[in-house]
């Protein structure tokens, strides 16, 4: 067993030491990007302007004769953008495949100081963790890198989410953890070919009104992913790293779209993916709180004092609990506020309004 004073040992010398903390950076959404396709590299540095995290894919969208031409492409792309406030990741290709290792030797000596993050696909266990982890090391010192390129865990198989925790602990260099919902559903045999998002044949139903079990019933269509959310959302939350809704298939339906990333706002995650333009607005949207929502978290806490005790406040009751919600809310609405002067003047605005 691993003696627990050697976790943030690096793992080859001259790595660079492991972070003890993993920073919140905004990262509402993680934009998705072919770096192979000429069209999307040149909106790259537009992308990086608009979006707290742009990706470069390396994997599942990008056919097996264009692998070379996206790893080139992206290799490129870090070495020519000024990303400014914006994050750079990649998705490389999956551990079991052939090609994930040019995809590591390629990346990390040519651009390691430019990618901020390592989304690994298909992450069953601590293993596969443990195995990238060591490897990046080796490559890093190798490289002469000064700072460790932080590991992302794509969750879509059964295996991957019956191990969520031993994943989320695995490594200092954990970032955080995205559900992969495609992939899952096959992993598990779920009948849906949806990419996210609910089902009209996944629903509840009204008890019957009489002896007619046809008549006054009404349906209400269930979220699919409700489960795997919240249980990644808890495994994160104990390993100190960051949960997020994966992508959104259905690109034309902009209303499903922001009602799955609400949901997964909700219960705890940071971001999602966006695999189009106009999903960027809809992350943006539902993953920054809502000015209104932040004046009375704000009002809260002011009105709380010392935090302890109980206030009410227009009828309703606050304590320490619901300042402790109220400071969530606060948090991350100046992490996000600092980088996004838009979102600084609506939240400025509303407070005085409140006052």
């Amino acid at each position: 067993m691993r003696s627990a004073k050697d976790f943030f040992r690096p793992l080859a010398v001259g790595a660079p030491e492991p972070v003890r903390e993993i920073p919140f950076r905004p990262s509402r959404m993680i934009h998705f990007f072919d770096p192979g396709n000429p069209k999307m590299a040149a909106k790259v540095g537009d992308l990086a302007a608009q979006c707290d995290v742009v990706l470069g894919n390396l994997e599942d969208a990008i056919r097996a004769d264009r692998k070379q031409e996206a790893r080139d492409g992206l290799v490129r792309i870090a070495r020519a953008t000024d990303f400014g406030d914006a994050q750079l990741w990649t998705r490389i290709n999956s551990l079991d495949s052939p090609w994930v290792l040019d995809d590591l030797l390629t990346l990390v000596p040519e651009i390691g100081d430019k990618l901020d993050v390592i989304m690994v696909p298909k992450v069953e266990g601590a293993a596969d963790i443990h195995y990238v982890d060591r490897l990046l090391a080796q490559l890093e010192a190798r490289a002469g890198l000064t700072r460790p390129i932080l590991v992302h865990a794509l969750l879509e198989t059964a295996a991957g989410v019956a191990n969520v925790e031993e994943i989320a602990l695995a490594s200092p260099r954990m970032q955080g953890i995205s559900l992969g919902p495609a992939d899952l559903a096959a992993s598990r045999r779920m009948k849906t070919t949806r990419v996210g998002g609910g089902h009209p044949g996944y629903l509840v139903r009204t008890d019957p009104v009489g002896e007619d079990f046809t008549v006054g019933r009404y349906t209400y269509q269930q979220d699919l992913w409700h489960y795997t959310v919240a249980r990644m959302v808890d495994a994160c939350a104990t390993a100190g790293i960051l949960p997020y809704y994966g992508p959104f298939g259905d690109i034309a339906d902009v209303v499903a779209c922001e009602d799955q990333f609400r949901n997964a706002f909700l219960l705890g995650c940071v971001g999602a993916w966006s695999l189009h333009p106009k999903q960027i607005a809809i992350a943006k949207k539902v993953f920054s709180p809502d000015p209104a929502e932040v004046a009375w978290a704000r009002r809260v806490i002011a009105e709380m004092g010392d935090g302890t005790g109980a206030v009410m406040i227009d009828g309703k009751m606050q304590d320490d609990a619901t300042v402790k919600q109220c400071r969530v809310v606060v948090s991350l609405a100046d992490a996000l506020a600092a980088r996004d002067p838009e979102l600084a003047r609506a939240y400025a605005a509303e407070e005085n309004t409140d006052a």
